[in-house]
């Protein structure tokens, strides 16, 4: 079904690149404006100019997520130009290897300010802006590592375990006033994180092949298909859906060994 997002405004976080990318575009094909944010002024503005190009509409905001007053005036602007917010997707993140006794404090830190605190400013500053449009839907980008470990990833699942607690305590918050909240919890997807982490091994193509290995699908995700979960939490496709952790994840979680 086409124009499943027909009039609405929608911001994303982290659209320079990835899953934030193909969300952006999806959501505009899908008829909504966009507001594209990123602390990368060349990526996030060529997620802009490219819906554009496509007969969409978007603007760039250069934002970082982990400061208050750069998502006050992303908010700020999106008002200002589109006169409405009913879509926030938080997928802003930062992912930094290293086992707990090894994370510094500024690497968790790092991690926590854009992966929770990130996601805790930009829903605490849209939810007024929502509320004032007659509510709306908020998608949070978590993780499997948010309820499942990674030895190598400590400070990133302790944040995405906060990005899952958070959502549904928001949900439960702002249900009445018309605002959903969910999350999705992806496994590994094909974005330039994940590439990085698998050219940084000395057999990346071994690596890769036995990470698929792991996989139900024996695949990682496309940007494009956590986009489409992003797509229908955002859309009245899920207008009873509310305070849930939707798993996207090609069968991972779903085995012991």
């Amino acid at each position: 079904m086409p124009d499943r997002l027909k009039d609405k405004v929608a911001i994303v976080t982290g659209a320079g690149s990835g899953i934030g990318k193909a969300t952006a575009e999806l959501f505009a094909r899908e008829g909504a404006s966009i507001v594209a944010a990123d602390w990368n002024g060349q990526t996030g503005s060529q997620t802009a100019q490219g819906i554009h190009a496509a007969g969409g509409r978007a603007l760039f905001t250069a934002t970082d997520v982990s400061n208050a007053a750069a998502v006050r005036a992303m908010i700020e602007l999106t008002m200002r130009e589109f006169g409405r917010l009913d879509v926030l997707v938080n997928n802003a993140a930062v992912q930094i290897l290293g086992k707990l006794a090894d994370t510094s404090e500024h690497d968790w830190d790092r991690i926590h300010s854009v992966n929770l605190k990130g996601v805790f400013l930009c829903t605490k500053y849209a939810i007024p802006a929502m509320i004032a449009s007659g509510g709306g839907s908020i998608v949070n980008m978590a993780s499997i590592l948010g309820f499942v470990g990674d030895p190598d990833l400590a400070a990133y699942c302790a944040a995405k375990g906060g990005v899952i607690a958070l959502t549904k305590a928001t949900a439960l918050g702002y249900g009445p006033a018309g605002i959903r909240v969910n999350c999705i919890c992806p496994g590994d997807v094909d974005t330039p994180m994940v590439r990085e982490y698998f050219d940084k091994d000395p057999h990346p193509d071994r690596l890769r092949q036995e990470i698929y290995g792991k996989y139900a699908l024996r695949r990682i995700a496309t940007p494009r298909e956590i986009a489409e979960a992003a797509l229908y939490l955002a859309s009245d496709a899920s207008a009873f859906v509310t305070a849930t952790s939707l798993v996207v994840d090609g069968g991972l979680t779903s085995k012991c060994y």
